[in-house]
């Protein structure tokens, strides 16, 4: 969320920052509501003050014995005025603080202005993709093959975009989740969590899931609680409406969790395989830190969650997202796109981590500050997340990279420890 006061003093660069995102943002009626606020603030505390200088001037005729009566029916009228006037004033506070959680976050000044992915900036890549005798298939065809994965009886369970692993594929899906975990933990110094999968509202809108995407999310009926669609939404509310100290920071949680989205708006697209799924797993960095020091931790957590491509040696590119496609919460995103090479009839990159910096948007909404050593006057911490990575994502160029021609898979070096020492996933699986 935004901060009406930088809103009020900095009202050309707001404009221009909504603009980017081309997001069409009247400020009339918010400004104007500010005005209308203020202005009532200062005629209730008005007739407040005069109401406890007549009560205390009541008090006075009363103990003299004096006819106070008068003046008791002038404050009754007095304090029917106030009533109205607060029932107008929350009113008031209400739309603001509606126009306010709807805006999205402001796009920094390094993020190429864009209108969608096609204009995302090419940062660096990393690796090559590997040449191939045989033609290379998608990883649902290798997995439906492999009897590791099984689209149908998922769909026979629950429906349509829900995966079913079976034998090694299982194992695999389970081998990247503690292999990446490890990674995060004893490598870049990550704590792990195991959080809730079910938040209620508050929650969501912490981290800038409610209002606007609801329909994006699974809600549970009859309970204020909704499935997360990632981990980043427990995570970054652990510390929400509390003051930690400066010392704590810079906090840094991860967790694996499954993970479930609607995909409202998606229908039609990737409707095969482990892409664009309704429940997958994922293994989520989050981050808590000073505001001088969150890009710097940007630049840091991009590092972290590419490493695990770096050791499963998984070719891949980062780009800077476009305020086109940049996320409601995020000030700037780095996605990173692991090379798919069964899929598009020739390969073509594809997004396994979205690394954001969201300064203090999501601090400011789910009210997370901190107190530094030599002053009062807490501060909002800036929050960042990112991938570490998509489980299915990470699962699915493995299929795609390390197969075979005679449709066996070879196991990355970096996970054969965690498969038991098995090097290869074969017919005979």
């Amino acid at each position: 969320m935004l901060d009406l006061k930088y809103i009020k003093t900095n009202l050309e660069a707001v404009k221009r920052g909504m603009e980017k995102r081309k997001a069409k943002i009247d400020f009339t009626l918010i400004l104007n509501n500010e005005d209308k606020r203020k202005a009532l603030l200062l005629e209730i505390e008005a007739l407040r003050h005069k109401r406890n200088v007549v009560s205390g001037d009541i008090a006075k005729m009363k103990k003299a014995g004096e006819n106070a009566a008068p003046f008791i029916e002038q404050m009754k009228d007095v304090s029917e005025t106030i009533k109205k006037l607060d029932k107008e004033l929350s009113s008031i506070k209400d739309a603001i603080h509606d126009f306010l959680i709807s805006l999205p976050n402001i796009p920094h000044e390094d993020v190429p202005v864009g209108r969608d992915d096609t204009e995302n900036r090419l940062e660096k890549t990393h690796g090559k993709p590997k040449k191939s005798d045989f033609k290379i298939k998608p990883h649902w065809e290798i997995g439906e093959n492999l009897g590791i994965l099984d689209f149908t009886r998922a769909a026979k369970l629950t429906g349509a975009r829900f995966p079913l692993y079976f034998g090694q594929g299982a194992r695999l899906e389970r081998a990247l989740i503690n292999f990446m975990l490890d990674i995060h933990i004893s490598q870049h110094g990550y704590t792990e969590t195991l959080p809730p999968f079910i938040v209620n509202k508050a929650t969501m809108t912490g981290t800038g899931q409610l209002p606007k995407f609801e329909e994006d999310l699974f809600k549970l009926e009859g309970w204020d609680y909704y499935l997360i669609p990632t981990s980043e939404v427990p995570m970054t509310n652990i510390y929400a409406n509390e003051i930690i100290d400066e010392s704590m920071l810079p906090c840094k949680f991860t967790a694996y969790t499954p993970c479930f989205r609607s995909e409202a708006g998606s229908y039609g697209r990737d409707t095969k395989g482990l892409i664009r799924q309704h429940q997958f797993n994922k293994v989520e960095l989050v981050k808590l830190t000073t505001p001088e020091t969150s890009f710097i931790e940007l630049e840091s957590l991009l590092s972290n969650a590419e490493k695990i491509l770096q050791l499963l040696e998984l070719p891949y590119h980062v780009v800077t997202l476009c305020t086109g496609d940049l996320g409601f919460s995020a000030t700037k995103t780095y996605d990173i796109e692991v090379w798919m090479p069964g899929q598009d009839d020739g390969g073509l990159y594809r997004e396994i981590s979205s690394c954001s910096n969201c300064l203090d948007f999501q601090a400011r909404r789910a009210g997370i500050r901190f107190r530094r050593k030599d002053t009062k006057k807490p501060e909002f911490v800036h929050t960042l997340n990112g991938s570490g990575l998509a489980v299915g994502r990470t699962f699915a160029a493995i299929l795609e990279n390390y197969q075979q021609a005679d449709g066996s898979v070879i196991i990355p070096d970096a996970l054969v420890s965690y498969m038991g020492g098995q090097k290869v996933i074969d017919n005979d699986a």
